[in-house]
């Protein structure tokens, strides 16, 4: 052999040493990633092709999904454990936007989500490649909890028809679907009801009792049975028990997106609704994962790694995908050290397909029905609904909002509503800096400062006041208001000193704001002193040109000198009847006239 011909085994190794976690690559490692593959490879047979269903697509594309773009994403993406691939969120999500566009299963709509699965795909690749992995922390935890939930009930919604063998058009609304079912209910199926509902039934119980078998897989394998008993008895037009069909191929065949002007511009809004919910699902579960294994998560990397996953998906016969909170923790329990195991469980997959393939089409729409409602209930987070409704009323008022715009409104635009309440809240919670009167306690012996409270005396001439939060834009009417009200209820107090080191930012309205402050006191006989500002906000003031209105003079590193400033300029003659003796300098002036 050539020396400059690369045996197999040393090519696998140069290709592994591209990638940082190729130190972590032993014979121990790949024998646990192959055992965590073929796992992998098992559960995600039965949830691609029911998110496939969910998504309006022929339900070998959910197994589609979960080969070449689950390899890019293990090889590209920074997480060890996580598994892309179709999921439950990202499938509705699809449907729910797609579907007004064309009939779904139809080459219209397959070519659409081609197309969506490209367009997607490439933002985010954008958004890694300009390193903005920092954007998905705007989407807090109770838009995610809330939005999971508004998935689980739309999820529901959806296959009621399917689970009750009634005849309803797809793509309504979900106040349209629920009045249809509702109203249609008396024509439910009772072969098709029976066949759900032990499905059902069996996926539980083996949730329950039997927790090493994969319940999805013995509910439709029951469930399958059942149906064809069924029609095998009293045949196919008597009960009206449908099945999935025989999938096509075992490998995905090469697809291409629309490319054409009018299919870009009706699926750009789409697109961005997409890559919000594709890297939300990514970060944050490759994020809960990493807790785990004590890795570190590069969140712009993951952008990458996605972006080039559903890039790949619309070119292999895929649709949007994300990484799969169930897949990924059952890959890591089951002892995955490096991506190798997600990038295993593809080949597993085309196996396992080659061998069942045939049976797969006997499954029953109704029994898939079943496992989605079971994939439904896991996605009601209720114990951290608990937390969030116990950690105030913002935080719960944005769940319940997101959680309604889910059900009542286009999907594209539910998790930007979350996100816009979100950053409402939290600017109206900012908007309102604590500010607390305070006074040098005799109590100790370094008189450090502590609330004005009963039996504590201020000084006649000089006004404490901490701020607790940063001065911008939207707090500055909330200062101002409240250094407003003190000059009137404290007329005779015409000095102020601001205690800001917990001041962490101003921008120019609140530097206008404190500026106003100084030349109003100046004008009233007095003066604004600040202590404790931290650099960056002297820094403003001093590039805004406003520092010199405030003066150099009156900004302070420390309460001593802050407190000797204001006893060289402060009035004798309220000082000579003054019993307070509230700062320790107090001690060295002669008692009162009047003492």
């Amino acid at each position: 052999m050539s020396p400059s011909v690369l045996s197999p085994r040393a090519l696998a190794l140069a290709i592994l040493a591209l990638f940082p976690w190729h130190r972590q690559v032993t014979r121990a490692s790949l024998r646990a990633d192959l055992i965590a593959g073929a796992i992998g490879a098992i559960v995600v047979l039965p949830q691609g092709v029911a998110f496939a269903t969910l998504a309006g697509m022929p339900p070998e594309y959910g197994l589609y999904c979960a080969m070449v773009p689950a390899v890019v994403a293990a090889f590209v993406g920074s997480s060890w454990h996580a598994v892309s691939g179709p999921t439950n969120a990202i499938s509705l999500f699809v449907f729910a936007t797609v579907s007004p566009l064309a009939l779904p299963g139809s080459e219209r709509y397959i070519s659409l989500v081609l197309t969506l699965s490209f367009l997607a795909g490439a933002m985010m690749l954008a958004m890694g490649a300009f390193r903005l992995g920092r954007l998905v922390n705007f989407i807090s935890h109770s838009v995610v909890v809330g939005f999971t939930a508004g998935a689980g009930t739309l999820i529901v919604a959806s296959q009621l028809h399917n689970f009750l063998g009634l005849k309803i058009a797809p793509g309504g609304s979900f106040l349209a679907t629920v009045y249809s079912v509702a109203t249609g209910i008396s024509h439910t199926n009772p072969y098709v009801l029976l066949v759900g509902a032990i499905t059902l039934a069996a996926g539980i119980a083996a949730r329950r009792w039997f927790k090493k078998l994969p319940y999805m897989i013995a509910a439709l394998v029951l469930g399958s049975l059942v149906g064809f008993a069924l029609n095998l008895w009293l045949g196919a037009e008597t009960t009206g028990i449908r099945v999935i069909g025989a999938l096509p191929s075992a490998l995905p065949p090469l697809s291409h997106p629309d490319f054409s002007p009018d299919t870009l511009k009706s699926l750009m809004g789409i697109a961005i609704g997409v890559t919000m919910l594709s890297l939300t699902e990514a970060i944050s579960i490759s994020r809960a994962i990493a807790l785990k294994s004590g890795q570190r998560i590069d969140a712009s990397r993951e952008f990458v790694g996605q972006g080039l996953a559903n890039i790949a998906a619309s070119f292999f016969s895929g649709y949007p995908t994300s990484a799969s909170f169930n897949r990924s923790g059952i890959n890591y329990d089951a002892g995955a050290r490096t991506p190798l195991a997600a990038a295993f469980s593809a080949p597993f997959l085309v196996v396992a397909l080659l061998l069942i393939a045939p049976l797969v089409g006997h499954i029953p729409i109704a029994s898939m029905a079943a496992i989605l409602f079971m994939v439904a209930a896991g996605l009601f987070d209720l114990h951290a609904m608990r937390t969030i409704a116990r950690a105030g009323r913002g935080e719960a008022l944005v769940l319940v909002f997101t959680f309604a715009s889910t059900l009542l409104m286009n999907l594209e635009f539910a998790v930007l509503i979350g996100v816009t309440l979100s950053l409402l809240v939290y600017l109206n919670r900012t908007s309102r800096p604590q500010m607390r009167s305070l006074v040098p306690d005799p109590r100790h012996a370094t008189r450090r400062l502590a609330p004005v409270a009963e039996g504590l005396r201020e000084c006649p001439q000089i006004k404490i006041m901490s701020v607790e939060g940063s001065i911008y834009f939207g707090a500055v009417d909330h200062v101002q208001s409240h250094l407003e009200v003190l000059r009137e209820v404290a007329r005779d107090q015409h000095h102020l000193l601001l205690v800001a080191p917990n001041v962490n930012f101003i921008d120019v309205a609140g530097a206008e704001a404190l500026a106003h402050e100084a030349r109003t006191r100046r004008a009233e006989g007095g003066r604004l002193c600040l202590y404790g500002l931290r650099q960056p906000v002297v820094g403003v003031l001093r590039r805004s040109g406003l520092l010199p209105e405030i003066g150099e003079e009156n900004v302070f590193a420390s309460m001593k000198d802050a407190i000797a400033s204001f006893f060289a300029r402060r009035d004798h003659s309220i000082c000579t009847n003054c019993r307070a003796r509230i700062f320790r300098e107090c001690a060295a002036l002669p008692p009162p006239a009047d003492s």
